[in-house]
């Protein structure tokens, strides 16, 4: 491989890591707390359709995009409310979730499939950076929503580490007895957290039908929300880890198409399959190296006060 093929791999790396930067966040903001939510997919789905429904009817990306956000934060009030408020077994529940946002966003959006995007999010190139030898061809050639995704991560990291509420999202999700005993919300802190991860999921959907493959596809999420939950756990429950980890799925993602083009002679299933492949084997050896140390302790655990 040259060093021009090399950049040129990474430089597609990015974009294809960026929908799981936005979605993995959301669930890692959502897992703090103490919510489990596994259907980050429908959630993505259902972003993607609305925020592309929206960019249709008014050809102004930004309104698509929160028209995606909306969306998402209303499945993840919805969600948070049968979890939070009723206890209701979260697997189960997000489930549920993923397969009630599959069959909607198939429904909504079977009047838009052909249909071509009439302002989609298109690469600018910043000035200055963009001139950098190597990482300006990699990270600063990009859309406004890779860039935003750039410092996500970091502010999260912040927020969750340098801030009081980012502290009580903590307690909620390692000690809600102990968070609640301290004057905590815990119901409305959890709120929060699911709502807001499951907007980030409905922008990481809206990504893909407004930036990234500007059309809409029935399931073109093609299995990244269920990526996303799992490099929830390979970051260990942190943001900078899970930005690396995103681009280095991405990264996979980008070489199962462009193996061929490199001389691999390989089955196109089988490059397909990587990204699949590369999740199984990443979660095999965290789980035999035992380093979910990071999960919160009351991950999945319903809390009422009264109890």
């Amino acid at each position: 491989m040259t060093t021009d093929q090399l950049v040129a791999l990474l430089a597609a790396a990015v974009p294809a890591g960026t929908p799981l930067v936005l979605a993995g966040v959301g669930e890692l903001l959502a897992e703090r707390g103490g919510v489990l939510n596994v259907g980050v997919e429908g959630v993505m789905l259902v972003g993607a359709v609305v925020g592309f429904a929206a960019v249709v009817a008014t050809a102004w990306p930004w309104l698509g995009v929160v028209a995606a956000v909306g969306a998402g934060a209303l499945l993840g009030a919805g969600h948070a409310f049968l979890t939070v408020t009723l206890g209701a077994e979260q697997v189960t529940t997000g489930l549920a979730l993923a397969l009630f946002g599959t069959g909607l966003s198939a429904f909504v959006g079977k009047p838009f499939i052909g249909v071509p995007n009439p302002a989609p999010f298109r690469a600018m190139a910043l000035p200055g950076l963009a001139d950098v030898p190597v990482l300006g061809a990699v990270f600063f050639r990009q859309d406004a929503l890779v860039y935003l995704s750039y410092a996500l991560p970091l502010l999260v990291w912040w927020w969750l580490a340098r801030t009081r509420p980012g502290l009580h999202l903590r307690a909620c999700g390692e000690a809600p007895e102990a968070a609640d005993a301290m004057g905590v919300n815990v119901a409305a802190v959890r709120y929060g957290a699911v709502v807001a991860g499951a907007a980030l999921a409905g922008l990481a959907g809206g990504y893909l039908s407004l930036a990234y493959t500007p059309a809409w596809t029935e399931n073109m999420t093609g299995g990244l929300g269920w990526i996303a939950i799992a490099l929830v756990v390979f970051a260990t429950w942190h943001p900078g880890r899970l930005l690396a980890g995103a681009y280095l799925f991405g990264a996979v993602d980008v070489l199962g198409f462009r193996a061929q083009l490199l001389g691999v002679q390989a089955s196109s299933i089988v490059l397909r399959m990587l990204p699949y492949l590369f999740t199984l084997a990443v979660l095999l050896v965290i789980t035999a190296l035992r380093q979910a140390a990071g999960m919160p302790a009351a991950l999945g655990r319903p809390y009422f006060r009264e109890e």
